[in-house]
Order: structure tokens, then C-alpha cells, then sequence
């Protein structure tokens, strides 16, 4: 008999389940063990910071803090990291930056302990360096001193070179946190023509980096690359994202995007946070910090692999032949970009999930279980709604005046008879519309049954 059991519907579900009712698809925070769900609610309506940008956030710090340390297998040679690349978007004072920050404090707070006895032992290296090897010898210090390493886990602007020197230096992993998204990616091509945006698409999926330093004659090498995304993006610059190769060369198919339906500014009020929702939070990243970490005998990780459980994994592949349906239907070759990376991400989401169960007392790491994939699949749909509807704001920033008016003109659900009138009557040829709609299946328009349409997001 299992001795973990399953608690009923918190009350943070309920909240979520009526503001899915009534504004769309909100961030599923049952898939989170009940101690995370008290902290996101507890954030919540203490500082009213909404509540899919603290899921998400946290989502990614728990991401961070596994890292290298285990991989999810679905097969043989098939292993996943749980590297996530985030993206927070909102208007500004939505209130993006703040639960960015209160979900990495942890790291913040160990990288900054990190670095303090790192600089303590810098000064006793250099202390060492300039004396001679005669005066160490009789100082009865090491001769050949080691240059110390800073431990670390957070980076913001940095160059794919830098990055890869820390990543050398952290083989455990690391998260690249850019405040404004739109910083990282409109640098990628600031040293050497499209050559960062590749690195950034290599390690996704994880795969060995050799990074060639000026000067040396040494490489780097980094054996399987684990390190996350997380920022914030405005709405208005979205189209910034789908600029260059990033719209063809699935690049944006690889972020996931949470944009809450906010349709006021969150207001202040008295309420203080709890004194041990902090404390909570510091102990859940610090077990995975702490959690043991195998190195071989070349120093590199060896993680640990969780396979899945024979009734977890049946559930996951028969998800999955009904994802693949959609993509066989689907005529819009963007989704199905978008459909295909989240076959990759519902993997990692399990990784993440069990382990985040784990860490909080709720279930054990022998292995993925089918509650944990029943969960990482709701995600996966958030997910999937989300990804739609950026597409949709990406759409709507490339149509021209008359499009616009066109679409904006269409009932919420239409017949090819209705639509063609109103597109005439805006000065558009019938085989011209016809074009223009069968070129936004999938993003604008649903076709419900031949002849019959309906708008995505009227």
C-alpha cells in the first residue's frame, strides 16, 4: 500500500478554477506539493503579485535547484534535464520582476555567501602567488597553489564564452536571470553574427558545448550543459521576439510563456507575510542544494536517473499519441513547432514535479509516478494555451490595416459565405481572403467543419 496520500483540493485550487472560469486558462498550482501551494497563496495575497508569475517562478527555481542532479528517462538513450526557458510577459507595473525575486532569494542568498569565501580565498591565493616557491616551501604553504572557483548559481549578462567558463566552474548547473528578457535576446548577435542564438538552441536540448577560448590553449568542455532561462518581457515588444530566424528557426517554439489576463493593477493592502513562508521556502531549495551530488572519476556528475513507473508511463504515451493526433491535423507548421518542444517539456515537467513532491515529504524518488504525470499533462496545457496566444499577438502585430479590420469585423464563430461578404465589402478579392485564411488556421481562425470557422480568442 502506498503510504503517500493525495490531499483533497486546497483552497488556492478553487480560487484558480474560478478564475479559469471566468478569464481563460490560469496556471494549474494543484501540480505543486501542498507546502508550495500555501506559499504561492500566502505571496499572493500578501503582496497581490499574480498568481501565475509566482507559480512560474517557482516552477523554474525548483528547475534550478535540481539541475544536473537527476535526469528523467523515458527510454534508453532518451534522458531529460529540467532545463526551462521562461518568459513572464506582462505590461509594465504588472508586477513581473517581484516574485521573480522572491523565488530565486535562496540562490541569491548562497551565491552571495559563496562569493564572500570566495574572495577571501582569492586574497590568500594572491597572498601566496607573490611569494616565491623557496619563501612558500619554508611558509610550509602549498607550492603550487589552486586558483579558488566562485560556487554559484545565478548569471544575468554574460557571453556565451563567459557563461561557459562558470559552467565549467558549476558542472551542477546554472540560471541565466535577465530582468528584461528583450536585453538577452536582441544581444545574440553582438560579438559574432548568429553564433550565441545556436549556443542558446544547443543547450536546450543539452548537448555537449566545446567552447574555444582567445589565448589558450585549452577548451572548454562541458559535457551536458544544464542551465535555465527566466525574465520578464512587455507585450508590446513580443514582435521583438519573432525578429531574425527566431520565428523558423524554433528558437521562440522553446520558451514557455505565462501571460496572466490581468485586467487591473494589483492594488496594496496590510496584510504581512507570514514569518515562516520565507523560511519554508529557503528550505525547500536548500535540500536540493544540499542534496548529494556523485562525481566520477573525471570529476564530472554522475545524476541520478529516475525512470518511470510502468502505469505512469502508459499514461504518458497515450497522451502523447493524442498530442500527435493534433499535430497530424494541425496545417499551421508554427504549432506544430510548438506542439513538438512540448513533448520535450512534459518530460522535464515530470522530472521537476516528482522531485518537488519529494523535496516537500510527499512521495519518494524511485521513481516518476502517474500522479506526478497526470499533473506535468495539466501543465503541458497551460502551456500549450499560452504558447497559442502569443502566437496570436505575434499575428495580429504582422497583419496590415486591412486584415486587422477584417478580423476584428468577424463574429466569434462564421461561415466561409459570411466572411468572404466581409471581407469584399473591406475592399479584399474572395481568392485573396481564402489565402488569408487558410494561412491562419491554427493561430486566428479554428475550423470547427467544412464551411464553418471560428475566431481563437475573439
Amino acid at each position: 500500500m502506498d503510504t503517500y496520500s493525495i490531499n483533497p483540493v486546497s483552497i488556492i485550487d478553487e480560487a484558480i478554477d474560478l478564475s479559469t472560469r471566468l478569464s481563460g486558462t490560469a496556471f494549474p498550482v494543484s501540480i505543486f506539493p501542498n507546502k508550495i501551494q500555501r506559499i504561492i497563496r500566502e505571496v499572493h495575497e500578501c503582496h497581490n503579485y499574480p498568481t501565475d508569475y509566482i507559480a512560474a517562478a517557482i516552477l523554474t527555481a525548483i528547475a534550478v535547484g535540481i539541475g544536473n542532479t537527476h535526469l528523467a528517462q523515458i527510454k534508453q538513450g532518451w534522458t531529460e534535464s529540467p532545463i526551462l526557458y521562461m518568459a513572464l510577459i506582462g505590461r509594465p507595473g504588472a508586477n513581473k520582476s517581484h516574485p521573480l525575486s522572491f523565488a530565486m532569494k535562496p540562490f541569491l542568498d548562497y551565491d552571495y555567501k559563496q562569493n564572500q569565501e570566495f574572495e577571501k580565498m582569492l586574497a590568500k591565493y594572491d597572498e601566496l602567488m607573490s611569494m616565491s616557491r623557496k619563501e612558500r616551501a619554508e611558509s610550509g604553504s602549498e607550492q603550487f597553489p589552486q586558483e579558488p572557483i566562485r560556487k554559484r548559481f545565478l548569471v544575468s549578462d554574460v557571453t556565451p564564452e563567459g557563461l561557459s567558463l562558470i559552467h565549467a566552474q558549476n558542472k551542477r548547473g546554472l540560471c541565466l536571470w535577465a530582468d528584461e528578457l528583450s536585453a538577452w535576446f536582441k544581444n545574440f548577435n553582438r560579438y559574432n553574427n548568429g553564433s550565441e542564438e545556436q549556443f542558446w538552441l544547443s543547450v536546450f536540448s543539452a548537448k555537449t558545448t566545446i567552447s574555444d577560448r582567445k589565448n589558450a590553449k585549452s577548451s572548454i568542455f562541458i559535457k551536458r550543459p544544464c542551465i535555465s532561462v527566466i525574465g520578464t518581457i512587455q507585450k508590446k515588444i513580443l514582435n521583438e521576439l519573432a525578429k531574425g530566424e527566431r520565428s523558423s528557426n524554433g528558437f521562440i517554439d522553446r520558451l514557455l510563456f505565462v501571460m496572466p489576463n490581468l485586467q487591473q493593477k494589483a492594488r496594496w493592502n496590510d496584510k504581512e507575510l507570514l514569518e515562516d513562508i520565507e523560511q519554508e521556502w529557503n528550505a525547500i531549495i536548500d535540500k536540493l542544494i544540499q542534496s548529494e551530488c556523485h562525481l566520477n572519476e573525471h570529476g564530472e556528475i554522475e545524476p541520478q536517473i529516475l525512470f518511470f513507473s510502468e502505469d505512469a508511463k502508459k499514461r504518458l504515451y497515450e497522451w502523447q499519441h493524442h498530442f500527435s493526433e493534433l499535430c497530424d491535423r494541425e496545417t499551421n507548421d508554427t504549432i506544430v513547432s510548438i506542439y513538438c518542444k512540448l513533448e520535450i517539456y512534459i518530460i522535464r515537467f515530470c522530472l521537476i514535479i516528482q522531485l518537488a513532491r519529494w523535496t516537500c515529504g510527499e512521495c519518494d524518488k524511485t521513481c516518476i509516478d502517474l500522479l506526478t504525470v497526470e499533473r506535468a499533462i495539466k501543465l503541458t496545457e497551460y502551456f500549450k494555451e499560452s504558447a497559442l496566444n502569443v502566437q496570436n499577438i505575434l499575428n495580429e502585430n504582422t497583419l496590415n490595416s486591412q486584415q486587422q479590420t477584417i478580423v476584428n469585423l468577424l463574429p466569434p464563430s462564421f461561415t466561409t459565405a459570411q466572411a468572404i461578404q466581409i471581407a469584399e465589402q473591406n475592399g479584399m478579392k474572395e481568392r485573396t481572403f481564402q489565402r488569408f485564411l487558410n494561412d491562419n488556421i491554427g493561430t486566428l481562425f479554428r475550423k470547427e467543419k467544412h464551411g464553418e470557422y471560428s475566431k481563437i480568442n475573439p
